[in-house]
């Protein structure tokens, strides 16, 4: 892991006094792809790979200038980088540098691919990528998903899920939620928040179909307010509440959702701080990608 730790240290951060906007990582100043290219090849040939080179170029450029080295470094190798780097890295360093190869939706898509396929459902990572990702994000996430497999997703969640799980991700997948408005509708904001507390712990049971028709469809703005409101029905905030009434993929579905609405740079911090803690490199390369 020692690579991959080396690998945070050079990751270039853009972080000023004001709230980070995504991306963090902004455009290396005097790129050169074919300077890159030159300097990667060197590093895949030398005896015993320089690694450190790789980490160095590679973690100090943008998505597309990644792919500008790739595309250079075809022209001068005469053979595909992504190929290349496979055959001369391995382990958690593969797997990172091949991650950074990937744009944010072609890895969310694969990831998710990965987790449906065969035998099993991999839940968490369901979870993780479309309880976490805004709205366009998520109508990219499809595109590039059936670009690269040949299938819906839609139908590949409905396949491997089942329940108010399947009902949740199925709602967040079709992406229909409200676009922020300049308008704040305060009677809205309180309808809202009193609907929570009426479908949850006002009653016996949970009505999960009203939970998920407003956490898949209001605006994460109104979502914010309507969470504060939610206080002056409840003993509890949202999250507590979600606690007290739902379990298992349900509970943690709807608690990812509700810590991106109310601070998405936090969650992910704290997701990339317990993905540390594991040394689990899918799960850092998953928070990786917002910073």
């Amino acid at each position: 892991m020692a690579m991959v730790s080396e690998f945070l240290g050079q990751l270039t951060l853009n972080i000023g006094n004001n709230e980070p906007t995504y991306p963090t990582v902004v455009p290396a100043l005097d790129f050169d792809p074919n300077k890159d290219a030159a300097r990667i090849e060197t590093a895949i040939k030398t005896k015993g790979v320089d690694e450190q080179t790789i980490i160095d170029v590679l973690t100090k450029r943008t998505y597309s200038q990644r792919r500008d080295i790739a595309f250079a470094y075809e022209r001068r190798a005469k053979k595909d980088m992504i190929t290349a780097l496979k055959g001369a890295l391995s382990g958690s360093l593969e797997s990172v540098i091949l991650g950074l190869m990937k744009s944010t939706a072609q890895f969310d898509a694969s990831e998710i691919r990965g987790s449906i396929k065969g035998l099993g459902t991999d839940e968490e990572t369901l979870i993780e990528i479309v309880c976490s990702r805004s709205t366009a994000e998520l109508v990219e996430i499809k595109q590039v998903y059936k670009e690269l497999f040949k299938k819906e997703l839609e139908k590949d969640v409905a396949g491997d899920t089942s329940g108010n799980f399947a009902k949740l991700l199925l709602a967040l997948v079709q992406a229909k939620r409200a676009e922020p408005s300049s308008v704040v509708d305060y009677e809205k904001i309180d309808d809202d928040a009193r609907k929570l507390y009426d479908a949850g712990l006002k009653i016996k049971g949970t009505d999960v179909a009203t939970w998920i028709s407003i956490m898949s469809e209001r605006s994460v703005p109104h979502l914010q307010k309507v969470f504060q409101r939610y206080k002056s029905y409840s003993p509890y905030d949202m999250q507590e509440s979600i606690v007290q009434e739902v379990k298992g993929d349900l509970q943690r579905s709807f608690l990812v959702l509700v810590q991106s609405f109310e601070n998405k740079q936090l969650y992910f911090a704290n997701r990339l701080h317990e993905a540390m803690k594991v040394v689990t490199v899918q799960f850092f390369l998953f928070e990786m990608w917002l910073f």
